[in-house]
């Protein structure tokens, strides 16, 4: 099973607009580069049990969903989540590795909906009409760049070239070194 990552967004303070990006670096154990859960500026940047919650998800499928549903559609942005994806269920993935591009993460609790993105975005009722599909909290396991248009994925392989441990399709930095995260 496999999916695409429609939009990246980051904020580098909470309560700051979402600005979103084309691609961004996921830095190891730390987050997204120059988003608030990097640095620990965010509303949820420590979880209940320790655990840091470098980086947020939703289904595209749950705005649409939501949009159908309510008179002031939410946008991507207004869900506040980093990353946005389709054809990816993610509230199974607490506590299992994917891999989104090169970039291993680690499910480590759902985003139950909260009133916050209401409030910044002056649209009511997120809490609400995201019960249940609000997204989930990830750990970044390995470093990378994550694009727009990036395949994500449960399977997990080790590159034969690279010995990259990566996701289908796997752009060898052997074949391309100008393409390797390092580079960016």
């Amino acid at each position: 099973m496999s999916g695409k990552v429609l939009h990246i967004f980051i904020a580098s303070n909470a309560g700051e607009p979402m600005q979103e990006v084309r691609k961004v670096g996921a830095i190891e154990q730390l987050g997204l580069e120059g988003d608030r859960y990097t640095g620990e500026r965010g509303i949820s940047s420590k979880l209940k049990y320790g655990i840091s919650g470098h980086v947020s998800l939703i289904e595209q499928e749950a705005i649409d969903r939501v949009s159908n549903q309510s008179p002031t559609p939410f946008l991507p942005e207004d869900t506040r989540r980093n990353i946005v994806v389709k054809n990816f269920p993610l509230n199974g993935l607490v506590g299992k590795e994917f891999m989104v591009w090169g970039v291993k993460m680690m499910g480590v609790e759902l985003c139950h909906p909260c009133k916050r993105p209401s409030e910044l975005s002056g649209k009511q009722g997120f809490k609400e009409l995201f019960s249940g599909f609000g997204g989930l909290r990830a750990e970044i396991l390995t470093s990378g760049v994550l694009y727009v248009g990036a395949n994500i994925s449960r399977d997990i392989v080790k590159c034969l070239i690279c010995h990259t441990t990566t996701s289908y399709p796997h752009v060898c930095p052997e074949f391309y070194p100008a393409l390797h995260w390092n580079h960016l």
